[in-house]
């Protein structure tokens, strides 16, 4: 008997069973069901497709690159029983690469023979245009330009009127060719363009003020004794959309206060002695960050994202299944009609 149960039990492994419908009239069941697919339906399509774009492949660690460039001039007046100086870039950026840094020259712009006077301002610098000396407000420095202004208006090389700075003259000229920016056909964009999350997206030019502001402090309060200030660059790109709707997203947080370095200038006197001028100097250090995501539609998540909806569908039906043969009232009946037992015909009786 033991045996013969055994056998029984084994041969039952193999036996196959097939899905049975049974149309059951039972308005409360039916009714889940449909809202259980209507959900479901919703989910996929609202969430899943829409809100979360499940059918696009996502690059969440995309390569970035961040160039940095200061601009701006500034003068200081009887500081400290100094002389009058002018201050542009090249003195009061340091140091001029950052730290672990390479910098290969590819490309290079030679003005030679700089010193210091007056000269007209480059005529590409929109703030340094000029119609009549009433344009040249006196001790105005130039918006992104070179230097100060002296309140006439002068020609430049007998083409243009510009304001006449005081600076390093004659001033920069030429001007390479631009990458990774916004394609423009306007050559001054990028001279008078001031970011603007509404109107400028795309310009990435700032004011020192806006972006401390931005992190909650003022430019006073940091600029005696120095700090550290995160920048940090976010772009969320759909690839399937326009180029123009890729736009970043700048956020700035004050990191630490009081940054100072020290660096010193050596020279000789006529008797060959060594001296050297001590300089610690006070600033705010920008530290850039960026992170993105990109996405585009691919082919892989969309079936998985299709066949993860069809697998709850299937749940809903097995859910529904489940409450009408093991929870409703009338489950032993519906189980007597869902499950049948059909025996091939060499198991029958012969008559």
């Amino acid at each position: 008997m033991e045996a013969s149960g055994c056998r029984k039990y084994c041969l039952s492994l193999l036996h196959y069973k097939t899905e049975k419908y049974v149309l059951t009239k039972n308005t409360k069941i039916g009714v889940l069901h449909r809202l259980l697919h209507l959900g479901i339906l919703c989910y996929v399509i609202g969430w899943v497709f829409i809100t979360k774009k499940g059918y696009q492949e996502t690059d969440f660690d995309p390569h970035t690159s961040v160039i940095t460039k200061l601009k701006g001039v500034s003068v200081t007046k009887n500081f400290r029983n100094l002389q009058d100086r002018l201050w542009d870039v090249a003195d009061f950026v340091k140091p001029s690469q950052g730290e672990n840094v390479l910098f290969l020259v590819t490309n290079f712009i030679a003005t030679s023979g700089q010193v210091q006077g007056t000269c007209p301002e480059d005529p590409l610098i929109v703030d340094g245009r000029c119609g009549e000396d009433l344009d040249c407000t006196v001790s105005e420095p130039v918006v992104n330009g070179n230097g100060i202004k002296t309140g006439k208006c002068v020609r430049f090389n007998n083409t243009h009127s510009t304001c006449e700075i005081y600076g390093w003259c004659p001033v920069e000229n030429g001007s390479l060719p631009r990458a990774n920016t916004l394609e423009t056909s306007e050559e001054t964009y990028f001279k008078s363009c001031m970011y603007d999350p509404a109107s400028n997206p795309y310009c990435p030019v700032f004011r020192i003020q806006d972006m401390l502001t931005e992190a909650g402090h003022s430019f006073e309060e940091l600029a005696t004794e120095g700090g550290a200030v995160a920048a940090h660059i976010e772009w969320t790109c759909d690839l399937d959309l326009p180029a123009s709707a890729c736009k970043p997203h700048y956020s700035f947080r004050l990191q630490d206060k009081n940054y100072n370095f020290r660096t010193a200038t050596y020279y000789w006197d006529l008797e060959r002695r060594e001296y050297r001028d001590l300089l610690k100097l006070y600033g705010i250090r920008f530290d850039i960050s960026v992170t993105g995501e990109a996405r585009r539609f691919s082919i892989v998540p969309t079936v998985v994202s299709l066949g993860t909806g069809c697998a709850f569908l299937g749940a809903a039906t097995f859910l529904c299944d489940l409450i009408l043969l093991y929870v409703d009232g009338k489950a032993s009946l519906y189980r007597s009609w869902k499950y049948e037992e059909v025996k091939p015909p060499k198991d029958h009786p012969e008559t």
